[in-house]
């Protein structure tokens, strides 16, 4: 069982985030799932161009150089490509994050940027070096658990708080007076999607008057951004779990 360390945030609403920093077991089981779906792509086009190659070779003499031109672009773009592309539109998750339940956020805890996904992964040919011993290494002795490229980028990579399960986030059914319009939960932000989850998994640590505090203050302010009427979160509590339970609905079938 790795250690778990925290990331502390302190937002400009002046409520403090927790996120559970991951560790060495996770990354290291979101790489190999991410490896070996590169390796099985990498495969199926080998075999499916060792397969056309020959019938295209009867009309096209240098139909084979253009062929492993082609294998050889491929691997690189999914070198280089892979993990940038999946972290900037899956909102800092590759598959092998997604499965290992971790995903990528900057250090001030809103989502990472093209720039940002770029940066990170620029750094992995020199994190990968001697498979991946410099990276664990540079994981290894950071506070934080950064890689090399991590630090250059400003990222840091956390544990999903949704691991927790959907049970302990929510009532077991909707108590929210009226429910969020489609237009008030697609205009949520995936920063005060965060926000929202970070407090529903430390409620239960706080004191009664701090935490009935909090959730005021968070409904406030998401209420008032989206446009939601103040009759609308009546109870900042309920009003939060029917966010965070429409927002993930909506994920789902994006």
């Amino acid at each position: 069982m790795e250690p778990i360390e925290k990331l502390t945030i302190e937002t400009p609403e002046q409520i403090e985030l927790e996120f559970p920093v991951a560790g060495l077991g996770s990354r290291g089981m979101a790489l190999l799932v991410d490896t070996l779906i590169q390796f099985v792509v990498v495969i199926v086009v080998i075999i499916f161009t060792s397969l056309l190659a020959p019938d295209l070779g009867r009309y096209w003499v240098t139909a084979g150089k253009w062929m492993t031109a082609a294998v050889i672009l491929l691997m690189f773009c999914l070198y280089w490509g892979y993990f940038a592309i999946f972290e900037v539109f899956w909102n800092g998750q590759t598959p092998g994050k997604r499965q290992a339940h971790i995903r990528v956020i900057t250090a001030s805890g809103r989502p990472i940027t093209v720039f940002e996904a770029i940066a990170r992964n620029f750094l992995r040919a020199v994190d990968s070096q001697l498979l991946y011993i410099v990276g664990a290494i540079a994981i290894a002795v950071d506070k934080k658990n950064r890689r090399l490229g991590d630090m250059v980028a400003g990222t840091v990579v956390v544990h999903e708080l949704q691991e927790q399960g959907d049970s302990y986030w929510y009532a077991q059914q909707s108590t929210a007076p009226t429910t969020p319009s489609v237009e008030a939960i697609t205009a949520m932000t995936a920063q005060e999607f965060q926000l929202i989850e970070t407090f529903l998994n430390r409620r239960l640590d706080l004191p009664y008057e701090q935490r009935q505090q909090t959730a005021k203050s968070i409904a406030e302010h998401i209420g008032v951004r989206l446009n939601v009427p103040p009759a609308d979160r009546t109870s900042p509590e309920n009003f939060l779990e029917e966010l965070s339970r429409r927002y993930r609905d909506n994920a789902r079938f994006r």
